[in-house]
């Protein structure tokens, strides 16, 4: 039975029961002792971690729903029920380990964890629910089978320099050794613009390993690229002789029957048992003044981070997890660091911590950020410190509320990009119109802080809930990102060009954002050189 015929069966299955995950006896491995704790908060949270390196285990910044995904190996989309607060509380998991233990071994030892700590229940069984399945073509794959022995993997590359004038060349990404399998995988990486939350499945029934190159504009590019643009799902087909289809195709489910939203409390001894990591430096980094007319770059392969035409401001921002819209964030910033450009290539020692991802093990995120931040007190004498000033925030603040309660109280609270169940899309009939945010039983508390993450190029900071309202709500709101209002105040209303800004948007839920100067955590910059040390 081919791959097709399967999903053709098995989309006919509902879900009807399956087995209970939990641990009855005490079969699965565990972790020798572990920290278990609230993350902190973060403006940009997202999970990171996930291997086994010099002794731990280690998880961050990880939803409930990231951590059974990652205990039992499936999408996080197929992690079905639970309680409101199942995708939006993170949490921080640092396990001691026996030695020599694999990836596998950790995940078993994860899922006792999970049930130890938090006495997660889960259920498991197939449903048909979205997805994107990618399909071979009519012909024959125009890809090369791959001769390389070597852990496959896709290598995003540095755009051409000197573009003729008017262009937008697309995103180009070689790839060798790479299964479907994986391949799909990574499409869901680093394609995410076009498939949303919905998952990319291997349909093909290619074997063996490829060689290929692939080119093409991010969505939120296409724009940009006008009539040359070419999309995601374009370039699969025209380049790979591939095909990505949307569909329903079956998928395991887990179904969360209970869990319990505050840890058991950590053993004695934790601090003890599980010292903090030394933080460490880069083994080599090359600073040089980038080419007048080379075109910003970067990347990280492995331990090594590769920065072009890139202005130190960038970095700044990034390495104290900043908004890079937010001016006010920045407190005696020369006027170079955002003009003078640098040329980058810094390479990690091989002791570095790594976290996993679709393309391959990448530097320690958490230690990434403390390395840079060495390296620009080293090279630049940088000296900084936290303060609390006076900064642009705002109140959410109830006008004529239009707000549909949610229909279902006990549904999981989250917000994604595209359409409500009515299936309306106005970016179709207006393209600038290019974010919708749809959003599941949330209050107006968590709305707030959603809109920093979702509308970062609106909001800076965490919007306070000055309305009054309880209760979760569903909701959908369409609105022109950041850079589509003109001339930049993006606190201006509606403009000529059809553009819609977030603020003029909120009318559409009854709701208003009122300007509000509030004491926030800002970066201030004591003392900084133009001129890096010698290489």
């Amino acid at each position: 039975m081919t791959v097709l015929r399967r999903l053709a069966c098995w989309s006919l299955l509902v879900f009807l029961g399956g087995s209970l995950w939990a641990q009855t006896a005490d079969p699965a491995p565990k972790f020798e002792i572990a920290d278990v704790h609230v993350s902190p908060p973060q403006k940009f949270p997202f999970m990171h971690g996930g291997t086994v390196q010099g002794g731990r285990y280690a998880v961050r910044t990880a939803t409930m729903v990231d951590l059974i995904s990652t205990a039992y190996g499936v999408d996080a989309g197929n992690v079905q029920g639970g309680p409101s607060w199942l995708e939006r509380d993170r949490y921080d998991v640092m396990a001691k380990v026996p030695d020599k233990t694999t990836p596998a071994q950790a995940k078993l030892m994860l899922r006792s964890l999970l049930a130890d700590r938090f006495k997660l229940v889960v259920k498991d069984g197939m449903a048909p629910m979205p997805a994107y399945v990618l399909l071979a073509g009519s012909g024959k794959p125009k890809m090369t089978e791959s001769e390389s022995t070597e852990a496959g993997a896709c290598v995003p590359q540095p755009p051409a320099p000197n573009p003729p004038a008017g262009t937008f060349p697309p995103f180009l990404v070689k790839c060798h050794g790479m299964t479907m399998e994986t391949f799909a995988k990574l499409l869901q990486a680093f394609g995410g613009g076009y498939f949303g939350s919905d998952p990319v499945i291997d349909g093909t029934d290619v074997k063996g390993a490829w060689d290929f190159d692939l080119r093409f504009h991010f969505k939120q590019q296409m724009d940009r690229a006008g009539k040359d643009g070419i999309t995601l799902f374009d370039a699969v087909d025209k380049q790979l002789g591939l095909k990505l289809v949307e569909k329903t195709a079956p998928r395991q489910v887990f179904l969360v029957e209970s869990v319990n939203r505050t840890p058991t409390a950590n053993p004695p001894g934790i601090a003890e048992a599980l010292p903090p990591f030394q933080v460490p430096q880069f083994e080599v980094a090359t600073i040089k003044p980038s080419a007048p007319d080379e075109r910003g770059y970067g990347r990280i392969t492995g331990g090594q981070v590769e920065l072009r035409a890139t202005p130190l401001m960038f970095l700044v921002m990034f390495t104290w997890d900043l908004n890079q819209n937010d001016k006010e964030a920045l407190v005696g910033a020369p006027k170079w660091l955002s003009e003078t450009k640098f040329d980058i290539l810094a390479k990690a020692g091989a002791n570095v911590r790594v976290d996993t991802s679709p393309g391959g093990p990448l530097i320690d995120f958490d230690d990434l950020r403390a390395m840079l931040k060495q390296l620009l007190a080293e090279r630049f004498q940088m000296k900084v410190h936290m303060e609390d000033r006076p900064e642009t925030a705002y109140t959410l603040v109830a006008a004529n509320p239009k707000l549909k309660p949610a229909a279902d109280p006990k549904s999981r609270t989250k917000c994604k990009e595209g359409p409500g169940p009515d299936g309306k899309d106005p970016r179709i009939a207006s393209p600038v119109l290019n974010r919708l945010l749809t959003c599941q039983n949330i209050t107006m508390a968590e709305f707030g802080d959603e809109l920093q993450r979702t509308a970062a190029g609106y909001i800076y900071n965490a919007v306070e809930d000055g309305t009054g309202l309880k209760g979760g709500y569903d909701l959908t709101l369409s609105f022109s990102s950041a850079d589509k209002v003109l001339p930049g105040d993006t606190s201006t209303a509606s403009e000529p060009n059809g553009a819609l800004s977030l603020f003029d948007a909120m009318k559409q839920l009854g709701l208003k954002l009122e300007k509000v100067k509030r004491p926030s955590p800002v970066l201030v910059i004591d003392h900084m050189d133009e001129t890096p040390t010698e290489n």
